[in-house]
């Protein structure tokens, strides 16, 4: 069996590896990773557009293989935060003919990095280097800035692996779903 990931970014494929390891029929499962454009901004700012581009990531991806995997970080829009928002994970799990979606957790980045997202159009990894509150220009690559806020005890792999497990209930009951 193989599975692309729609991305080379080393924290989306480590939470696709670990979290099929769980799973019997896809634990064996080759992992291919691919670099997939979203077809949306670089800082999706709403639940939309990032659902939009993980299916997007999913569906372009998906070639020589029984699943593509879309992983997209985003904005979402949520009453009664300090900003007006707070950032979650979305997986698109494609197989050919059907879309299973699945989010992680959400938290809320800090007012600055929300208003330099927004006013500057540049994406949390650039506005959170840009502020100083790291010195790690690829963080969305390794802790993310939920490692950053949490001090590592939650990292981007794993509320990626989050979103990634809440997908695949889709596959593992496929009579629900139909």
């Amino acid at each position: 069996m193989k599975i692309v990931v729609a991305s080379k970014n080393p924290a989306k494929i480590e939470a696709v590896r670990e979290a099929i390891m769980g799973y019997e029929i896809l634990k064996e499962a080759e992992i291919i990773p691919f670099e997939s454009n979203s077809g949306v901004s670089d800082q999706p700012k709403s639940l939309e557009e990032t659902i939009k581009g993980a299916i997007n990531r999913a569906k372009f991806s998906f070639k020589d293989c029984h699943y593509s995997f879309g992983i997209e970080s985003g904005l979402m829009s949520v009453p009664e935060t300090k900003t007006g928002y707070m950032n979650f994970c979305a997986c698109a799990i494609y197989d050919g003919s059907q879309i299973h979606l699945g989010m992680s957790s959400a938290f809320e980045f800090p007012k600055k990095i929300t208003k330099i997202i927004h006013s500057l159009e540049i994406g949390a990894n650039e506005a959170a280097h840009r502020l100083g509150l790291t010195n790690d220009k690829k963080i969305g690559s390794s802790q993310g800035i939920i490692g950053l806020l949490t001090k590592g005890r939650v990292t981007r792999k794993d509320y990626t692996i989050q979103a990634i497990r809440m997908a695949l209930i889709h596959l593992e009951n496929p009579e629900l779903y139909r």
